[in-house]
């Protein structure tokens, strides 16, 4: 008897196959092998007459979908069918979530077998865990089914429906959707809080102690039995201490004057209060707390810590990665109670085993938190793991095996001091018993908080001490605006409000990324000013489709359908076609919203002048005397960061023409300082008919239009500067500005170029041939730090039919990327790593050939020099002298 095994990626089925018999043979579907039309290309012809069939749901018709299957997967069904052919039995083991409940329900309509089913659901791939998924096989839950495709089918009609109302009022290509909108809100919503926030300046004192040789600080918080004002006095609105708060705020003048009086007075100790505390370990992961952490600690987004997860699960390394619950089961306790004894000893083990309950309303999707896998936990060492897999591994195994460890034990010390009539504050820790933390520390979002962990040591104090004061120092502060959110706390948010789910958090935060309502800056997600205009008119026409309540409620609903407590069918009825349903909404109210409203931004304090999106990006306009004026944006400028004065600025320059430095003192021609859509920059000379193009440099991070002078202006123009010849090689070495920042590079010949980063410290203007001799003998790092070395592929295809070199695919900057010798080519719009055949990424090299080839013959051609054709296809491609680099995805 052979049985068919039904799986989502290879990986997945390479790993399930060493624990099958050999009568099982085990295929992949590549993730989903149908779904609805992504494009008027994919409707069947039968449909391409009827208007629904764009949407891809027969709303009049109880909401049918129209189910087709991808181009690419045509291939894929075919040979799942033919291998069905040869089988006595088929097995479904897709994931254990409602997405791969989702898939294996599509296979079984596609695939209509004839021969017994069974439903295969595992929460780890490990032997015993197959083999006992195999024993105890299901049917597929229909209402997990369905709820999913109610979903599948909200989404298209929010998307569907909203999206072209933005392309018509605001701009074409954008888009809109049930959980997006609301999260474009949220980092719209903090940015306006920081353009309404206030600064608040105060000051306090700062006292450096000495007790028996022992130095300890202590902070000003009373005078006069009054408390000082700090930070959290302040009201954001108008930097002003909050009405009815009885504080003292201490300007500059008076903390100095306070300075000077308390001058060589005595102190003494006027209270002292120890506080045991017991703390103990976080529960393991959930999906949404591992992308959080992994952001925070790895520097990881959601999505490159999913597809790490991903790989790590399919390898046999982890638990299934999408879950909700913080459940481990009693193997996996026993496995960390294990780890706890051997590696740390039994005095940090726990008394007894430590069990924790989910919190969250939805935890459905798995029954078990993210941990190692297996019943004994291989440390991370001991995988052979490199790389991010490895330090995702080592964040799992930390975590997990915490839970089982004892209580942290610390002491809070806080010691009141007094001198004359100032109270001053020193806080102290003491940790009696490390517990937990030996093995994990929790992250923080704030990068200047203290690890837990950390002691702060004081002496040995009493009441009645007198403690030497060594120094006295005014400190001044001013509060900060809100935080912006990073990928960690937009992930929490969205979980504590119970938006969406946090297996689909990575691809709505990517989704907000590449439709350009959000750009990354350090870890910050910063709103563009599209994402204030799509946010203001959906807030004004369609209020719910952003309000988080109403969004909850909805994916309440849908959790309520997967248990049968609601029904789909009524609820798609009301949301859609009922008197305030989203289809009447938009009919009733596209003829009253104004496209040139729409695509103007409200930001007060402008001076009069408006933000508006354009074809080419946002821009603004001012009346002037002579009548309307535009000027493009800066790219990189937000929304909290735009005032009247940069305005006034950019329409001068407009209308009057640039700054002007001075004079080149080699050339004689004006140096200029504008704004271009790329930031500041200096430039040489006019922009005429003979001289289109003038030299031009962008100023370094850092440097305003205000700090530049004509020397540095003359300075940035010279670059890339010469600095001389490099002892051993005689190659040139150079100095530069970049994108990156300054640079030197060594130009070795036919060795190619070394670069290497300056310093903080480097002056690219003034930095010397022996200093950057110095920074190129340096190992070379990456980015981020590391040091550089080869890198590894996401995922190997196979070989080449033509030349039989390697093709694989890689992370880039820009996304992931098929290659195949010096051939750079995207994956394709909608295809996914694991599910890319060999096909389609010969498709896309070939594709990428012949674009570059191309533009290659266009340009000999006036040279009169022909390129040979390339082909595309089943044909061999023939070689071509065209250079080919990475498509760079907007």
């Amino acid at each position: 008897m052979s049985t068919l095994v039904i799986v989502e990626s290879p990986t997945k089925a390479r790993t399930i196959s060493k624990f099958l018999p050999s009568s099982y043979r085990v295929e992949a579907s590549m993730g989903h092998v149908r779904d609805l039309p992504q494009s008027s290309k994919e409707i069947p012809e039968a449909y391409k007459g009827e208007k629904w069939a764009q949407l891809g749901v027969n709303v009049d018709a109880d909401f049918e979908p129209l189910y087709v299957v991808p181009n690419d997967k045509k291939k894929i069904v075919t040979a799942l069918k033919n291998a069905l052919k040869e089988a006595d039995e088929l097995v479904l083991a897709t994931d254990e979530d409602r997405e791969g409940e989702s898939i294996s329900w599509h296979l079984l309509q596609l695939l209509k077998p004839k021969v017994p089913i069974k439903r295969m659901v595992f929460h780890e791939i490990t032997k015993e865990a197959i083999r006992d998924a195999l024993k105890n096989c299901r049917n597929i839950d229909e209402q997990v089914v369905r709820a999913q495709e109610t979903r599948r089918i909200l989404d298209r009609l929010v998307g569907y429906t909203l999206s072209p109302l933005l392309w018509k009022k605001i701009s074409y290509g954008l888009s809109a959707g049930r959980v997006q909108s609301v999260a474009v809100r949220l980092l719209v919503n903090r940015e306006r809080q920081r353009r309404a926030f206030r600064q608040g300046s105060y000051w306090d004192l700062k006292a450096s102690l000495n007790k028996d040789k022992t130095p300890f600080e202590a902070r000003l918080v009373a005078l006069k039995g009054t408390r000082i004002a700090t930070g959290s006095d302040f009201d954001e609105a108008t930097g002003q201490i909050i009405a009815g708060r009885n504080v003292i705020l201490l300007s500059e003048a008076e903390a100095r004057s306070l300075e000077a009086r308390l001058a060589d007075k005595p102190w003494t100790v006027a209270d002292l209060e120890e506080r045991p505390v017991t703390r103990k370990p976080l529960p393991p992961f959930t999906t949404s707390t591992l992308q959080q952490e992994a952001n925070r600690k790895l520097h990881l987004s959601a999505r490159d810590t999913m597809r790490t997860a991903q790989s790590l699960y399919e390898q046999g390394y982890i638990t299934y990665m999408r879950t909700d619950s913080v459940h481990l089961s009693q193997q996996a306790i026993a496995a960390a109670r294990s780890c706890v004894e051997q590696m740390y000893g039994k005095q940090y083990l726990s008394p007894e085993p430590r069990q924790y309950t989910t919190k969250s309303k939805g935890a459905q999707e798995a029954h078990e938190a993210i941990r190692p896998a297996g019943s004994s936990f291989r440390t991370p060492q001991e995988t052979g793991l490199s790389g991010r897999e490895f330090a995702l591994y080592d964040l799992i195994w930390k975590r997990t095996v915490a839970t089982q460890m004892a209580e942290s034990r610390q002491t809070q010390i806080t010691v009141q001091l007094q001198v004359e009539d100032a109270g001053f504050r020193a806080s102290g820790k003491r940790i009696d018993f490390h517990g937990f933390l030996r093995a994990y520390v929790e992250g923080s979002d704030d990068p200047h908080a203290a690890l837990e962990d950390m002691e702060v040591i004081l002496p040995t104090l009493k009441k009645g001490d007198r403690p030497t004061c060594k120094k006295l120092e005014s400190i001044g502060h001013e509060t900060q605006p809100p935080a912006r959110y990073t990928e960690a706390s937009l992930v929490k948010t969205l979980e504590s409000e119970g938006i969406g789910r946090p297996s689909t958090y990575a691809s709505i935060i990517g989704t907000i990324i590449e439709k350009g309502y959000a750009q990354m800056n350090g870890n910050a997600l910063v709103p563009t000013f599209t994402a204030f205009a799509v946010t203001s008119l959906l807030e004004q026409h369609f209020p719910d489709l952003v309000d988080p309540s109403f969004t909850s409620k909805m994916e309440q609903t849908l959790d309520e359908i997967s248990t049968g407590e609601a029904k789909w069918l009524p609820y798609l009825k009301k949301f859609y076609l009922g008197e305030m349903g989203l289809a009447t909404q938009v009919k009733e109210r596209e003829k009253g919203i104004d496209a040139t409203s729409a695509r103007t931004i409200e930001l007060d304090d402008l001076g009069g002048a408006k933000v508006r999106i354009g074809q080419y990006g946002p821009y603004i306009e001012a009346e002037k005397d002579s009548g309307p004026v535009k000027a493009s944006l800066p790219k990189d400028l937000t929304p909290s960061d735009i005032h009247a004065e940069l305005i006034e600025t950019l329409l001068q320059q407009k209308t009057e023409g640039p700054d002007k430095v001075g004079l080149h003192p080699e050339t004689g021609e004006p140096i200029y300082v504008l704004i271009g859509t790329y930031g500041p920059y200096v430039q040489l000379g006019d922009a005429t008919e003979e001289n289109k193009k003038p030299k031009r440099a962008s100023l370094p991070k850092g440097v305003t239009i205000e700090d530049v002078t004509l020397d540095m202006a003359v300075g940035l123009l010279s670059l890339p500067r010469t600095l001389g010849i490099h002892p051993e090689t005689n190659g040139k070495v150079q100095a530069g500005l970049g994108r990156f920042g300054p640079y030197v590079v060594h130009d070795q010949g036919k060795e190619g170029k070394e670069y290497r980063s300056l310093k903080a410290s480097d002056d690219v203007l003034t930095i010397d041939i022996e200093r950057a001799v110095e920074l190129l003998a340096e190992p070379k790092k990456g980015r981020g730090g590391t040091r550089s070395k080869s890198k590894a592929p996401l995922r190997e295809l196979g070989t080449h039919p033509t030349d039989g070199e390697p093709v694989n695919i890689y992370d880039g900057p820009y996304g992931p990327y098929i290659k195949h010798g010096k051939t750079n080519a995207s994956v394709p719009e909608g295809e996914s790593v694991e599910g890319l055949t060999m096909e389609k990424a010969l498709e896309a090299l070939a594709a990428k050939a012949g674009s570059t080839t191309k533009s290659s013959r266009k340009s000999t051609t006036k040279s009169g020099t022909s390129t040979k054709k390339t082909t595309t296809g089943k044909t061999t491609a023939k070689k071509t002298t065209a250079t080919t680099s990475t498509k760079k995805k907007s």
